[in-house]
């Protein structure tokens, strides 16, 4: 699994985070070899798209086997490369990895059945019509470093099962979890050159679409995003995009201040706060706004710092000194505009070069960067308004945000402010947060700067395949009324046959059935 020793400049690192050691190296993919490897899957993709698929399901059902008999190893895996707590690589990386499996192995015959079409045009009754779904070919999957099982086990297996071959880069801040999920694929039975991994950077990443895989699956930054976005357009390639989110949790006067303000907590700091669905925005109704906030400084100040390994730890580091020195500058910035800090703010370099401290802000506005761009990192705001209607205007008034959270004790009103929110968050919840990433079932994705498709779901097989309609004639021997042969008695009947169709009146319908009537029995001139 993993190589020797190589140069800097051939080789990408796994380090861990909690203390800067280098664990292990591995060959950077040369960009001169990306065709070569789009071929070896387009070869491999032929066959695999002819294997049977309940055969595929089998193969993800072994993978997730293989996941379940190393999770241990994976789950230390996971921590070493990112830092998480322990508890938290075995909920969110491994245990939702085995739930994609699971939900895959056993629903996709089902969820890629032909669908039969009915055909309302009274012209086409005497047609069969279908929906098919047949793979794209090869899809290259750009993963991010975060979730570097749970997020690329999302994107891989679907496209895998549904009959395409998968070129997977993990990024190059998690190498070794990426070449986990590689070696695990090959341990199920897959078959060679189906899912293949590539290392490197941004240069790797590049030549992989300049290599013209037929879609393109890209977790990470909108700044990254946008690059991807402009390198698939120039090659008119398809893609999906899951990119930075700004998530707003709502917390109206009704809600449950002990368990929202453990909720807040928890969702703005898992992972140290470097997730696309962390909290970042809390708008929390003035009545309860003093109370909710005190609750939400006091726990914060009672959770363990320290190297995810200890599994006593509930707060890791960040992934590297550079997010730690953007998450400062936000911070300061903020201050400079008049925020303040209600706890944390500090750097940590008494536990390692990557930590810092959990920390909450009030006394924001939305004109700050801070309430408006990605943080990905351990830092929550908290505003206080006047109203729901206040909190609903301050969540949709934002270009990004993959999802919402809005706490409630009236589960009617929760649903119907849920509505009111703006199309382009994908998700909301109702006093739960970030959970539905869990569920394989739900979908996951945004609009505006927060990307574009889905993953996850039904909608994120579907992004794995192409839409064929199939349609089958039942009267294969007798010419279409439509066809040439035109005349003033055809054009009289095509009047008809449509008043017959569409005239609002049962009794102009009447009088064009005669006209109906005699297309059908029309002979051809030609």
């Amino acid at each position: 699994m993993m190589a020797s020793p190589t140069p800097a400049h051939s080789s990408v690192q796994s380090t861990d985070p909690a203390t800067g050691e280098i664990v292990a190296r591995f060959d950077a993919t040369p960009v001169s070899d990306l065709n070569g490897i789009l071929q070896q899957a387009r070869r491999a993709q032929g066959a695999w798209a002819a294997t049977p698929l309940l055969s595929r399901c089998e193969l993800v059902r072994k993978l997730g086997d293989v996941l379940y008999a190393r999770r241990d190893e994976f789950a230390q895996l996971v921590t070493r490369e990112t830092g998480k707590p322990a508890v938290e690589a075995v909920f969110a990386d491994v245990l939702i990895s085995l739930e994609t499996a699971r939900y895959y192995a056993r629903e996709a015959p089902r969820l890629l059945a032909d669908e039969h079409v009915a055909h309302q045009n009274l012209a086409a009754k005497v047609k069969t019509g279908r929906l098919r779904y047949l793979p794209f070919g090869v899809i290259a999957v750009i993963g991010p470093w975060n979730y570097p099982l749970a997020i690329p086990l999302g994107q891989v297996i679907p496209a895998a099962v549904a009959g395409n071959a998968v070129v997977f880069k993990p990024s190059e801040l998690a190498p070794a979890c990426g070449q986990a999920i590689a070696d695990c694929f090959r341990d199920a039975g897959f078959p060679s050159h189906v899912v293949q991994i590539v290392h490197g950077g941004p240069a790797v990443g590049a030549a992989l679409i300049e290599a013209r895989p037929d879609k393109v699956v890209f977790t990470g930054s909108t700044a990254a995003g946008r690059q991807v976005a402009e390198a698939c357009a120039r090659r008119l390639i398809p893609s999906v995009l899951e990119l930075g989110g700004k998530d707003a949790m709502l917390v109206l006067a009704d809600a449950g201040i002990e368990a929202a303000s453990s909720a807040a907590v928890w969702g703005a700091f898992t992972n140290c706060g470097q997730a696309c669905l962390s909290i970042e925005r809390i708008f929390v109704e003035q009545v309860i706004a003093e109370e909710f906030t005190r609750r939400c400084v006091a726990k914060a100040n009672r959770l363990r710092l320290g190297p995810g390994s200890d599994p006593d730890n509930e707060i890791g580091p960040m992934i590297h000194g550079q997010s730690v020195s953007r998450i400062e500058a936000q911070v300061q910035a903020a201050l400079a505009a008049g925020a303040r800090i209600l706890t944390g703010g500090n750097r940590r370099p008494d536990l390692g070069p990557c930590y810092f401290e959990p920390t909450i802000l009030s006394g924001v506005h939305q004109g700050m960067p801070l309430m408006r761009e990605p943080i990905f990192g351990p830092v929550v705001a908290i505003q206080s308004v006047a109203s729901a209607d206040e909190a609903i205007a301050l969540t949709s008034d934002c270009e990004y945000g993959l999802s919402a959270s809005i706490w409630t004790a009236d589960g009617d009103r929760g649903r119907q402010l849920a509505q009111r929110i703006r199309p382009g968050i994908g998700a909301v919840m109702v006093n739960d947060l970030a959970s539905y990433f869990g569920m394989p079932e739900a979908p996951h994705g945004g609009g505006g700067l927060s990307g574009w498709g889905r993953t996850h779901s039904r909608l994120g097989l579907l992004e794995m395949v192409q839409v064929r309609y199939l349609d089958e004639d039942w009267l294969p021997r007798r010419p279409k009324t439509w066809w040439f042969g035109y005349d003033r008695a055809l054009a009289e009947v095509a009047g008809r046959f449509v008043e017959f169709s569409h005239a609002p009146q049962w009794r102009k319908r009447w009088r064009g059935a005669a006209g109906a009537t005699r297309a059908l029995f029309r002979g051809h001139r030609i």
